[in-house]
């Protein structure tokens, strides 16, 4: 990962914002999606995408790609807008979002675009297939590292700290998550 400068700073802050734009636009063409999560996370997945991520979106099966797993499918439409940007799709497919026969729907799915790991739904499931990714990863000798990003909501599921558990048992340092705490816990 190259130094993070003021250079760098500025364009990443400026990324997100095209993105916030974006996202925006996807949900005014889809007549549908949530806004908040995607527009609070756009900073996070632009930095992701753009600064951390050892990733080819012209290559996007390299085997030592790092992996990141979206557990809380529902804001998509953040890592669709970056990943466009980033030249995974083209920028004008955002507009298809939650159409029919779109490759963008309103959960990612395995292979429907290039470079989405893992199809995601219910909430409380991305953790533990980042565990699983991140075990493989140490089996095979990979040198990826797993990102999971989740939100706080999904905390509140017994699958969600039986995975921390066993994250834990096996001493995974190839594996993060990454909370979005855009609510308070005790409320939900």
């Amino acid at each position: 990962m190259e130094d993070l400068h003021e250079k760098k700073l500025k364009f990443l802050e400026e990324m997100a914002n095209v993105v916030r734009q974006d996202i925006i636009e996807m949900l005014v063409y889809a007549g549908s999606g949530h806004s908040a999560g995607p527009l609070g996370m756009a900073d996070i997945f632009t930095a992701f995408y753009f600064h951390i991520l050892n990733h080819d979106p012209k290559k996007p099966d390299i085997p030592d790609r790092d992996r990141l797993v979206l557990s809380n499918g529902h804001i998509c439409p953040v890592q669709y807008a970056v990943m466009a940007h980033a030249g995974y799709f083209p920028i004008e497919e955002l507009k298809t979002l939650r159409k029919i026969n779109s490759r963008l729907q309103g959960h990612p799915h395995r292979g429907a675009l290039p470079g989405i790991e893992t199809t995601s739904g219910p909430l409380g499931s991305g953790l533990s297939q980042s565990i699983g990714i991140a075990l493989a990863a140490r089996l095979d000798r990979g040198k990826y590292r797993v990102y999971c990003l989740m939100s706080d909501a999904e905390h509140n599921a017994g699958n969600t700290w039986e995975a921390v558990m066993l994250a834990g048992k096996y001493k995974l340092n190839n594996l993060t998550a990454v909370i979005d705490k855009s609510t308070d816990l005790r409320k939900t």
